[in-house]
């Protein structure tokens, strides 16, 4: 009896054991939280008086950054592709945005290399770094005609003395 004891408390605890170390699958990745850039939309305002204190040859415009839904979203930075400008935003990056609500960003751009820019922005876009609970994307965003007139403008007024 003593025996049949012990091999059942043996088997109970070997039971619990194999139970409590076995391989948990690996959590699901939150689908239902969607990507940011699945969830965010700039588009072009207009353009800006300059700040006080910019160097020459720099021009400011306004964008709207919308989220729709999910979790906030931050973003950490804004770029733009040619190599002879250099920009700056207000708010400064990294800035947070909540779901259901826009931010209104105004971007100064400096022209360090009139060589370099281009004469006529044909399809100009903004490179965005978006981070929510689930990924971290960069996101290039086109804002439309009305941005291309507006910074090829501005490019000709900065480098028409150069």
């Amino acid at each position: 009896m003593a025996l049949a004891l012990a091999a059942a408390a043996v088997l109970v605890a070997g039971g619990g054991y194999l139970v409590a170390t076995r391989p948990h699958p690996p959590a699901p990745a939150p689908a239902e939280v969607p990507y940011p850039a699945q969830t965010v939309a700039f588009a072009f305002l207009d353009g800006r008086a300059t700040p006080p204190g910019a160097p020459p040859r720099s021009f400011s415009f306004a964008v709207r950054m919308t989220v729709t839904d999910g979790p906030p979203v931050t973003v950490p930075r804004v770029t733009q592709p040619y190599a002879g400008l250099t920009l700056t935003e207000s708010p400064p990056t990294p800035f947070r945005t909540e779901a259901g609500s826009s931010r209104e960003i105004t971007i100064t751009m400096h022209v360090t290399d009139c060589r370099t820019v281009p004469k006529d922005a044909g399809l100009p876009f903004l490179d965005v770094t978006l981070r929510n609970t689930r990924a971290i994307q960069v996101q290039s965003f086109i804002l439309g005609p009305r941005y291309a007139q507006h910074l090829s403008h501005a490019l000709k007024v900065a480098c028409s003395n150069s």
